[in-house]
């Protein structure tokens, strides 16, 4: 049975052209980077210049790109680097951390306060999601050791103020790191936005799994948290994957240069999503920014129902969607997300992510509705 994919916030095909992109660097150059001879130097190379596409389309400069094994690598390097190089140098101890976080970054935060001696705050956040501004400029001073919030939220779709959160950390001298992973394919991001780190993964903008990279503002301290060779400027040990950092290039250009076609194309079938589980699902209601969120991302609770539940029916009748966050599906327990801007328990378990694609269709869209209603009426 073929399947309909509407789960692009989980990850992404890579694209052809993408794949065309990376082959060469597989078999015909496979030299290490860290090589002398021909080979090496070939691979050097295309990192190099995979690099300089990268903070051609950010806007900084090559030195301030670190490659690592995806997003949650550099939410890992980015956090736990920057707090430890903080408490060192500053004695700060203290995290403000948006409770709408990826695990990689609630995770590590927690590590810090548990293993390293910090302390863990979160930020205060509105019901879509949005983190308060005033509330945020309150719990600011000295000894914070970095403030991280997301850019675009990878469960309930709502696009933080970014660029208002970095001007009042920077007006305290205080990091801002944001993750981007899902938005960096979707929004025109760039350094101007303000902040001071940046995550991003390839895999969600059509380019291979297991590859990233951070942005880091070049007076950032950052403590290397992975230690060997001196790969990344002695900032991420490990022989840099040639052929997956070259895709990761090719697909965020390819995302960048079609972002205005892309991004009309992925509202048009997110917003008929949303105005059809409205219509015909009783009870339904949107989550997260119902205009300020990723341009592909449409997320519900539909009470009553359970979203795991509903999710395995829908795959079974030939639809491919989740729950929540990928790293969150099957889990029983509410999502922290969903509790974090006020839902209960019980409607935190009854919730459901569509998210489009380059290639989803109205017909998909269609389809997928009348599956929902049907499942939902059966489980009601």
């Amino acid at each position: 049975m073929d399947h309909i994919y509407l789960d692009y916030a989980a990850t992404t095909p890579v694209a052809p052209e993408v794949l065309e992109a990376m082959l060469p660097w597989f078999h015909d150059y496979f030299g290490n980077p860290s090589s002398t001879h021909w080979y090496g130097q070939k691979a050097e190379g295309a990192v190099e210049s995979a690099r300089e596409v990268i903070s051609d389309i950010l806007g900084c400069t090559p030195p301030e790109i670190i490659f690592t094994s995806g997003g949650s690598e550099a939410d890992n390097l980015a956090l736990r680097g920057t707090a430890l190089a903080r408490k060192h140098r500053h004695g700060a101890t203290r995290l403000l951390i948006s409770p709408l976080e990826h695990d990689a970054v609630i995770k590590t935060a927690r590590q810090l306060t548990k293993e390293f001696g910090f302390s863990l705050e979160l930020l205060p956040v509105d019901r879509q999601g949005r983190v308060n501004i005033l509330g945020l400029e309150r719990m600011l001073r000295p000894d914070v050791a970095l403030v991280s919030a997301i850019y675009g939220n990878n469960e309930i779709g709502t696009i933080n103020p970014v660029s208002e959160i970095a001007r009042i950390c920077h007006a305290s001298g205080i990091p801002f790191h944001t993750d981007a992973v899902q938005a960096l394919g979707y929004c025109p991001v760039t350094i101007k936005d303000g902040f001071d780190l940046l995550s991003a993964g390839a895999h969600k903008f059509y380019g291979p799994k297991g590859v990233g990279f951070l942005y880091k503002q070049k007076d950032i301290d950052l403590l290397p948290t992975q230690t060997g060779g001196a790969q990344e400027r002695n900032l991420r040990a490990g022989t840099q994957n040639v052929p997956y950092i070259v895709g990761m290039a090719a697909a965020l250009k390819l995302a960048r240069e079609n972002l205005d076609n892309l991004a009309g194309h992925y509202i048009r079938l997110r917003d008929e999503v949303i105005r059809q589980i409205l219509a015909k699902i009783p009870g339904a209601s949107l989550t997260g920014d119902p205009v300020n969120r990723l341009a592909n991302h449409a997320s519900f609770i539909i009470p009553g129902v359970d979203g795991n539940r509903l999710v395995m029916a829908l795959d079974m009748a030939g639809f491919c969607v989740s729950s929540g966050s990928a790293c969150k599906t099957g889990n029983p327990e509410p999502s922290e997300v969903l509790l974090a801007v006020g839902y209960t328990p019980e409607d935190a378990r009854a919730s459901l992510r569509v998210s489009v694609g380059r290639s989803t269709n109205m017909e998909d869209v269609n389809q997928l509705v009348g599956a929902v209603k049907r499942i939902i009426g059966q489980m009601r």
